[in-house]
């Protein structure tokens, strides 16, 4: 086991949006009551079972571009004479690599780049290895989070060494770990999960490992099934037979259209893979003890939607994947319950497979299933995984000896609120931050600390304890909103709607601060009170707006008399930041800068968050010209932006000017954060042709159907803008 470098382009991330997230992103995995219905009863129990409200207490990451710059990602290898496993622990754990030494393949999907899309529950999400994950239905929160790791004693006891992985997962509050380790001579990447809860109530569980696979028109993926659950971007789930439905194969990836989700319902008692072969029968297989039921397979299609998100998420050259996935539940629409201080752990293998070609796409897919299982047996014995699992459960609780990666101080912050004991993941006090400061201040002292002035608010904490702490804390509420609004932050996420709305009220009786307005506004919104939260959310606009011109002129003031540069300049190097007081004024100098710097990318993705919801809410109730002044005021920085483009569009057609709005498709934009599923870009292109087809002469008297036909046969959407994952 080594520490190296992952050097690759990479888009950066940006920071944090400060605006708390009081709903969730669109997740595409959902499906109406009817369906539900019609489902299994544990299925649909499991389903129903603790839903999302929202991704608090974590925050949107959607401050990325797509602008590349060559970057060094912090990698841990391990290997043996057989397998090397490349790992990224600034990146959720994400295993980046697996390459077999014997034949010189890589048994995975490996991104070349790194580029960031709206994919995870949070946003930011990339392409690309075996992702871990955790939390609710949809990537990972941990997707581009760094996570705590660790060298710990290999299980079997040859003396060697396994990667510990762990973290504090925030939305269920849970504490996991992931141990890799190769035992000497293996051909397989054994991998033990532990998932804890260690409250003294139930929590739902969700877990889903994501293995990017290569893809081409051979590729095939056979798991021991003959049925399976379909889902379609059409939010339909039904089960179907497998591999043929509706005269299509649809093991092979490409021989689909759209993208869409296949469920395997493997048979009660039956061994637990999944294996992704090409045309020579060569390729990668997973397999798990029993615990982990679920096996899936996701296709892009080879449909125009489906082409260009490949695109979008690599770089032109790169060649195409699927994903096999493993999970706890049989769908990945299903939440888990788990009980009071108890856990679930079980153990995955993956490596390598070779089964006979002519059998593996022939025909029949019984003997297909047959050919695999059959080689499966013989390169990993089911009950050699058994065994591994219960080998490695004893190293579990192993401290570990040497500190490779540090991930968030939000597990130490709970342990030091609760005391639980966690043996084996130590989250150690020296991981606490400036993020839990404020928290750990609340905890001490029964008090909220007031916040730096002129930054946009901190993160709020949720759970029913911090939530109690906040409704017991001492506060001088007659000039102090903070409390007040954090408050209505944590009543809002557990459903106290109404409680969270007079939280804030008494917030804005204090004073007219920004985040609360903001907050105000989309209680409004989901309320139907659509005009009122236009005005809240343009009220909000204007004070972040104020607040931040305020912040930029006091801080260019105070940089010209200290000759720090201002909160344009660049950031400070990689490193340097927290290091003034220790290696004196030039130092100084520097920490101020990068302090400078980070509080203006803080606002300015204050500013585009806040900007994106206002224009939305205005245009929902015809106040172009006010959403025209919200854009015009952005900083350029972020004017520029596509998502912003793509909003200047739909104000233009708005106030009736589709010839306008049409320019500034035609001059090119991207939306970096495009989300899974939006048809944002293919809804505004068309209604953009609808209003230049009814400006020609003698289109009056056409029919709205006669004109929606004419608007896409006379102007077909662009291949850069083909993000539709569904039949349109």
């Amino acid at each position: 086991m080594r520490r190296t470098t992952l050097t690759l382009p990479a888009a950066p991330l940006g920071p944090e949006n400060p605006l708390p997230a009081l709903r969730p992103l669109d997740e595409v995995h959902q499906i109406d009551d009817r369906t539900r219905a019609g489902l299994p009863d544990q299925m649909a129990r499991q389903v129903a079972y603790e839903p999302l409200r929202s991704i608090l207490p974590t925050r949107l990451r959607d401050a990325y571009t797509r602008e590349r710059v060559t970057t060094e990602l912090d990698a841990i290898v391990i290997e043996n004479d057989r397998l090397r496993a490349t790992v990224l622990p600034g990146l959720g754990g994400r295993v980046a690599s697996l390459f077999h030494k014997p034949t010189g393949r890589e048994l995975l999907y490996r991104n070349p780049v790194f580029q960031p899309a709206d994919f995870a529950l949070n946003g930011a999400w990339f392409s690309g290895g075996i992702e871990w994950n955790i939390g609710a239905t949809g990537h990972t929160t941990l997707s581009c989070a760094p996570v705590h790791a660790a060298r710990v004693p290999a299980p079997d006891g040859s003396g060697g060494e396994m990667l510990r992985l762990w973290e504090w997962e925030r939305l269920r509050d849970l504490p996991f770990q992931v141990d890799l380790w190769l035992p000497d001579g293996s051909d397989f990447l054994y991998v033990g999960v532990r998932v804890r809860n260690p409250h003294p109530h139930p929590a739902a569980v969700y877990w889903w490992s994501n293995i990017a696979v290569p893809e081409d028109a051979r590729t095939r993926v056979i798991a021991p099934a003959e049925a399976a659950y379909h889902f379609g971007y059409e939010r339909t789930l039904r089960r179907v037979p497998v591999p043929t439905w509706q005269g299509v194969d649809h093991s092979y990836p490409l021989r689909g259209d759209f993208a869409a989700d296949f469920f395997y319902d493997l048979p009660a008692g039956a061994r637990r893979w999944i294996a992704a072969l090409d045309g020579t029968g060569h390729g990668l297989v997973h397999t798990s003890t029993d615990l982990l039921r679920g096996r899936k397979l996701f296709r892009w299609g080879a449909g125009a939607g489906g082409r260009r998100w490949q695109e979008w998420l690599t770089e032109p050259g790169t060649g195409g994947y699927a994903e096999i996935q493993a999970g706890l539940a049989r769908t990945q629409l299903e939440h888990v319950r788990l009980g009071a201080e108890e856990e679930f752990s079980w153990l995955e293998a993956y490596g390598p497979l070779s089964a006979d070609a002519a059998t593996v796409h022939g025909d029949h897919w019984a003997a297909a299933r047959g050919a695999v299982a059959e080689a499966l047996a013989a390169a990993l014995p089911r009950d050699r995984v058994d065994t591994a699992y219960r080998t490695w459960l004893v190293s579990a609780d192993a401290e570990p000896k040497e500190v490779l990666a540090e991930g968030s101080g939000w597990g130490a912050l709970e342990l030091e609120r609760a005391g639980y004991e966690l043996p084996g993941t130590p989250f150690a006090p020296a991981s606490l931050g400036a993020p839990q400061q404020p928290w750990r201040e609340l905890l001490r002292t029964g008090a909220l600390p007031t916040p730096q002035p002129a930054r946009p608010p901190g993160t709020s904490l949720v759970s029913r304890p911090w939530r109690e702490l906040l409704e017991t804390a001492d506060a001088d509420v007659l000039v102090d909103p903070h409390l007040k609004y954090h408050l209505g932050v944590a009543q809002w996420h557990e459903g106290d709607r109404s409680q969270a709305v007079r939280s804030w009220e008494r917030a804005i009786e204090i004073s007219d601060w920004w985040p609360v307005l903001r907050c105000l506004a989309v209680a409004d919104q989901t309320d139907g009170h659509v005009n009122r939260a236009a005005d809240r959310w343009l009220a909000a606009f204007r004070g972040a707006l104020g607040e931040w011109r305020a912040a930029t002129a006091a801080e260019g003031v105070a940089a010209a008399q200290e000759g720090v540069p201002g909160p344009d300049a660049a950031p400070a190097p990689e490193g340097v930041s927290g290091l003034g007081a220790a290696l004196g004024p030039d130092a100084q100098v520097v920490d101020a800068r990068a302090a400078d710097a980070q509080a203006a990318a803080e606002w300015r993705s204050a500013l585009a968050g806040l900007a994106r919801e206002t224009v939305g809410a205005l245009l929902a109730v015809e106040r172009a010209a006010e959403a025209h002044e919200v854009l015009t005021a952005l900083p350029d920085q972020v004017r520029a932006r596509g998502r912003f483009v793509l909003l200047e569009a739909r104000v233009l057609l708005a106030t009736g000017d589709a010839a306008a709005a049409r320019a500034l498709f035609d001059r090119g934009f991207e939306v970096a954060d495009l989300r899974e599923g939006e048809e944002t870009l293919s809804e505004t292109w068309y209604a953009i042709a609808e209003g230049l087809v009814a400006a020609e002469p003698g289109a009056s008297g056409l029919d709205p159907a006669a004109l929606r036909a004419r608007a896409r046969t006379d102007h077909p959407l662009p291949e850069r803008y083909e993000f539709r994952m569904r039949p349109s």
